[in-house]
């Protein structure tokens, strides 16, 4: 009994440190459209797109998401697209009706297991989502 939890400790360990090591390679991303102070209008259909540089990785299971902030960045809670392939640079968005003067995109990249999920704000390129009720 002993020895199963030495040799799951052990893997465990070797996995944490093999993550660690990836996540060293570096990812960031840059933002190209929405750019800083435009101006979407709920409903409208939007190209959002970026430039990324992933890591050196072999790692399978690899994805890319992009999530919305509507406080500035402070809080990143509203996934805007699906779990795209690392290689994608764009998506098409249909942008809610969330009125906010502070809507920032998080550009996410990781791999299940071998690559810890790693963020890439893009608070430069805060834009506008319109309030277009604005009596109510």
């Amino acid at each position: 009994m002993k020895t199963r939890g030495i040799i799951s400790v052990t893997l465990f360990l070797v996995a944490l440190g093999l993550t660690e090591a990836v996540a060293d390679n570096g990812y960031s991303a840059r933002l190209i459209s929405p750019t800083a102070g435009q101006v979407l209008y709920p409903g409208q259909k939007v190209r959002v797109e970026w430039e990324a540089t992933l890591p050196n990785t072999k790692a399978v299971g690899c994805e890319t998401e992009v999530v919305l902030s509507l406080d500035g960045g402070t809080t990143f809670n509203t996934w805007i697209s699906p779990q795209l392939d690392p290689k994608a640079r764009y998506f098409y968005w249909t942008v809610p009706n969330t009125p906010t003067n502070a809507a920032v995109l998080d550009i996410r990249f990781g791999c299940e297991v071998f690559y810890p999920e790693s963020r890439s704000p893009q608070p430069a390129s805060t834009f506008i989502i319109a309030n277009v009720n604005p009596g109510w």
